[in-house]
């Protein structure tokens, strides 16, 4: 048996568009607050063994989660960007592929 369920473009289910917009917002606050937790953890251990060469590895593994943390969060910032200037470009196809996804990356996809 076949139940009817409302769909984003006709393709892909709306509980699954919701799922890939929570991800998406996930992503984007969770990333930093993570970034703030373990770069406190990190000096804070190297403050707290008193050792110059902790306090240096411990800024060594801040500046890699950062480096990490910037790329994690500006890869999902950049897909939306030029997902929304594709969008724009591509002109008002209701069945637009780029218009989907833009609908389920900012979270837009009931009718």
């Amino acid at each position: 048996m076949i139940l009817y369920t409302s769909d984003v473009c006709g393709a892909i289910d709306n509980n699954l568009a919701d799922l890939i917009y929570t991800i998406i917002t996930i992503i984007k606050f969770g990333v930093p607050i993570l970034l703030i937790i373990f770069g406190m953890l990190d000096f804070g251990k190297g403050v707290m063994a008193k050792k110059e060469d902790e306090i240096k590895a411990g800024q060594s593994m801040f500046f890699k989660r950062l480096v990490s943390a910037i790329l994690v969060f500006f890869v999902v910032t950049i897909v939306q960007v030029v997902i929304n200037f594709v969008d724009d470009k591509n002109g008002s196809s209701e069945s637009s592929a780029w218009r989907c996804a833009n609908a389920i990356m900012n979270g837009r996809n009931r009718r």
